[in-house]
């Protein structure tokens, strides 16, 4: 990855996962099938919670910052939602970082938008720091794939 000095990208992984994903099971070939395991184990292999992913400087911020849309990045979130899409969301290894989305919920049950494209494209989403349907939309889906929202 260019913008990571040549180290793995986990926000290509996070991308890639998410595509993949939506491939029908039934359409899937054993190099979609593969390619589903290979990232998932990546992202997996890391402390999803602190984004330890591979860095050269420093971790970057905005995988802290929930937001929507994400344009390029990926935020602690959809990497939780990907890893759900792909069967992933109660693995043990993603408890931390399900408790810490939970940790961010505010006393009304919503998550803020805390990252931003306003002023960057067409029209304005959400107010930044307010809080914001879209961003809590993601959060529950998580908690659901978490098995801790029931239908």
């Amino acid at each position: 990855c260019s913008a990571n000095y040549g180290l793995p990208c986990a926000w290509g992984a996070v991308r890639a996962l998410w595509a993949l994903n939506r491939v029908p099971i039934s359409a899937r070939t054993p190099a979609i099938s593969a390619a589903i395991e290979a990232s998932a184990s990546f992202l997996l292999r890391y402390d999803v919670a602190g984004a330890d992913y591979p860095y050269r400087e420093r971790i970057n911020f905005s995988w802290f910052r929930f937001g929507y849309p994400l344009g390029y990045v990926a935020d602690v979130l959809l990497n939780l939602e990907v890893l759900g899409g792909a069967g992933y969301g109660q693995a043990p290894r993603l408890a931390e970082a399900t408790q810490w989305v939970l940790s961010k919920q505010d006393d009304q049950g919503r998550w803020r938008m805390e990252n931003s494209y306003n002023g960057k494209m067409w029209a304005d989403v959400e107010r930044k720091g307010r809080p914001s349907k879209w961003v809590t939309l993601r959060a529950l889906r998580v908690l659901r794939q978490a098995g801790l929202l029931q239908r």
